[in-house]
């Protein structure tokens, strides 16, 4: 979710100011849209009132027949969703208008890893026996709990948390980020950096801005030199227990459940959804917007292009079962030398 610790919010405004600032008058909206106070924005899933949210591809069916958001940006395709009494937006481009009012809502220069001001979240508030090396820089309305060691010239930007007995490496930096107790980040890691989101790709390049958190919870050790993007407005999760080795990088959006071990090099790319208790082996890569079930084995450098269910054993590019990988390696090699049963 978007959370004004982290980016100031710069409304509310009414839709008739918004769309007077952006010079905007090629959407199309109901009598009352123009007048309706926009006070925050959120995925549809969590957006309340007042608040302005998105409904821009097919897949947010269900999210937006029941959403409980005042106002929505919608493809006339999925007018018909729309719940009543949630005002529309109606637009063929809604993507780059949700990304235009995002940036009139949260400009750039407000937002937590380049504004470095936030007095209005007060002095940071450190328990007991935490610990800071060397040059370490901690933000405003940040919160240390008890016991926690943050080593040398690492940086906690404003208004992040960090829990009890948890142990950050030197030379660290975390933005946008909710941690929890006994928590293990080792050195070098980035954690709250902007997911990779862009519109208009291989011609303009629009950066969607990115909004939303990380949320690590008990337990968790990430290796050195590990990249966590913050989500875009929802929220990028590690489940408790979870162990993620030296140099992974986890996209924005992605959910990762309890205990699972995730090798090095492994990529996963934006809002991949990993269950409880899955392995990846070493240099393993998603391409995003895809779940891998609850106990899953993926072995090293699979990449994963689907949704599979729980239990499932992955190898080869594109990730297929086990079974069928090795069967394929063994008639391949039968071809090799000659022999063409099979």
């Amino acid at each position: 979710m978007v959370d004004k610790r982290f980016h100031r919010f710069a409304g509310p405004a009414t839709v008739r100011d918004v769309f007077a600032a952006l010079r905007r008058t090629d959407v199309e909206s109901a009598a009352d849209a123009q007048d309706f106070l926009i006070s925050g924005v959120q995925d549809l899933d969590v957006a309340g009132s007042g608040d302005l949210a998105l409904a821009a591809h097919a897949s947010y069916s269900a999210e937006l027949s029941a959403t409980k958001a005042g106002i929505v940006i919608v493809l006339p395709a999925l007018l018909e969703l729309v719940p009543a009494g949630v005002v529309a937006l109606v637009s063929d481009k809604p993507h780059p208008l949700f990304a235009d009012m995002l940036d009139y809502f949260y400009p750039q220069s407000t937002r937590a890893i380049i504004a470095g001001g936030r007095d209005d979240l007060g002095e940071p508030l450190l328990e007991a026996d935490v610990l800071l090396g060397a040059n370490v820089v901690i933000g405003h309305g940040v919160e240390i709990g008890r016991g926690s060691v943050i080593g040398a010239n690492t940086v906690i930007g404003p208004g992040v948390t960090i829990g009890r007995n948890t142990l950050i490496g030197a030379n660290c930096t975390i933005d946008c980020a909710h941690i929890g107790n006994e928590v293990v980040i080792h050195s070098g890691t980035r954690i709250g950096t902007e997911g990779f989101g862009w519109l208009d790709q291989g011609r303009g390049n629009r950066k969607v801005p990115q909004l939303g958190r990380v949320l690590i919870q008990d337990r968790v050790e990430i290796g050195a030199n590990s990249s966590i993007d913050r989500g875009a407005l929802g929220d990028t999760m590690i489940g408790e227990g979870t162990k993620i080795d030296n140099l992974v990088q986890i996209g924005h959006n992605c959910r990762i459940g309890r205990n699972c071990l995730i090798a090095a090099m492994t990529g996963l790319s934006g809002s991949t959804v990993v269950g409880d208790g899955v392995l990846m082996g070493g240099g393993v890569g998603t391409s995003g917007h895809l779940s891998i079930g609850a106990g899953s084995v993926v072995h090293g450098r699979a990449a994963v292009t689907k949704d599979w269910p729980a239990g499932s054993k992955l190898a080869g590019a594109p990730a297929q079962d086990i079974r069928d990988f090795w069967r394929e390696i063994a008639v391949v090699r039968r071809l090799s030398k000659g022999d063409k049963r099979g």
